[in-house]
């Protein structure tokens, strides 16, 4: 998977030319090929409103789910015309005379998606922010909302896995992948990490190991491997399945009795299936998750203390932001290529990136 982000000016804005702001976004007005459909232009930001903050974007990431809701194949409601982008980061430069806990200069997120985030300068309600530290790394704050948070919740919300378990996942190599390794390397959790055979496995299966898996198998090695009969690791508990199809059964395989599959993707396009003796004779489990759905019925209580963990291993350098390319905003085509084209071999991201626009009659952008 290719993440894009976008990045935005350091300049800040000069309050004088508030009222007649221009904003460069991009903007789609149906449904389709996001190379034919989405566009650029250049829109008024609106005055504040009394809950508004007004952000200068840096950057923003190009996530599949942004792809498929541009495609109109994503389960959420879309108004055209519409801003696409579900995460980015950005300096707040203005706000709202009811804002409270967010201040100018504040390094801020996005934390509730379909916000539009590609876009070199924002008005948001300040319910829809959270302040990051300054030294919190672009990369990491502009794709923090999506995967990393994914990544916790499946660790967190279906298995004890801090107790001594050990997770299995395909798929490793992803973006969510990648955390999901990271994140069961902090917490001290055995993780069993499966990836599609290639050219370049044994450079692949390396990097992995550095960013803390247990095991690299291919989905070849795992049909055949003696890790669990000779005991060398115990068998999983928890399953992390984002590739359905043959990948999801084999895993299934070798979880342990009463073990649980949760589901979060189907790279394959297969369907995920299930033998009758998974549910009888070892009484396995099998979940579905999608963080949108989370996010809306989660506690704000909950859901900062979620982010509030990830930070903290982000400024540690324990959870790195995953492989990227920056580009720049008016190259968003390139961006979007890229996107569409990837293989989902790297787990790289494609990051849109905002610059200096000399035909901007402020001087600023």
């Amino acid at each position: 998977m290719i993440t894009s982000v976008i990045g935005i000016n350091k300049c800040l804005i000069n309050r004088s030319f508030i009222r007649n702001l221009m904003s460069k976004q991009l903007v789609y007005s149906e449904f389709g090929d996001p190379l034919k459909v989405v566009k650029f232009r250049e829109s008024e930001v609106p005055p504040l409103g009394n809950q508004d903050v007004l952000v200068r974007m840096l950057a923003a990431p190009i996530n599949p789910a942004d792809i498929n809701t541009i495609q109109g194949k994503y389960p959420v409601k879309v108004n055209l015309p519409s801003v696409p982008g579900n995460e980015g980061v950005g300096i707040v430069e203005e706000i709202g005379k009811d804002v409270q806990r967010i201040s100018p200069g504040n390094k801020v997120i996005v934390t509730k998606p379909v916000q539009g985030t590609w876009r070199n300068i924002g008005t948001f309600n300040q319910e829809v922010l959270k302040v990051v530290p300054e030294g919190l790394g672009l990369v990491e704050a502009a794709t923090l909302t999506v995967n990393p948070c994914t990544a916790y919740r499946m660790l967190t919300d279906f298995k004890p896995v801090r107790d001594g378990l050990v997770v299995i996942q395909n798929g490793a190599n992803s973006a969510c992948g990648q955390n999901i390794i990271q994140i069961c390397k902090a917490w001290g959790v055995k993780n069993i990490n499966i990836v599609r055979n290639r050219p370049e496995i044994n450079e692949l299966k390396k990097y992995l190991e550095c960013l803390g898996a247990t095991y690299v198998l291919t989905e070849e090695e795992l049909r055949s491997t003696n890790i669990f009969k000779d005991k060398i690791i115990e068998k999983p508990s928890l399953a992390l399945n984002c590739v359905g199809g043959k990948s999801s059964l084999e895993m299934l395989r070798h979880l342990q009795h009463s073990g649980k599959m949760v589901t979060y993707g189907g790279m394959s396009r297969e369907p995920v299936n299930i033998p009758t003796s998974a549910f009888i004779f070892k009484n396995l489990s099998f979940h579905g998750f999608w963080m949108t759905a989370w996010n809306e019925k989660a506690d704000p209580t909950e859901k900062n203390n979620m982010m509030n963990d990830l930070i903290l291993m982000m400024c540690e350098n324990k959870l790195k932001g995953p492989i990227h390319k920056l580009v720049k905003f008016e190259n968003y085509e390139e961006a979007l290529g890229n996107a569409l084209t990837s293989q989902g071999y790297t787990g790289y991201y494609e990051l849109l990136m905002s610059t200096r626009m000399t035909d901007d009659p402020s001087g600023l952008y």
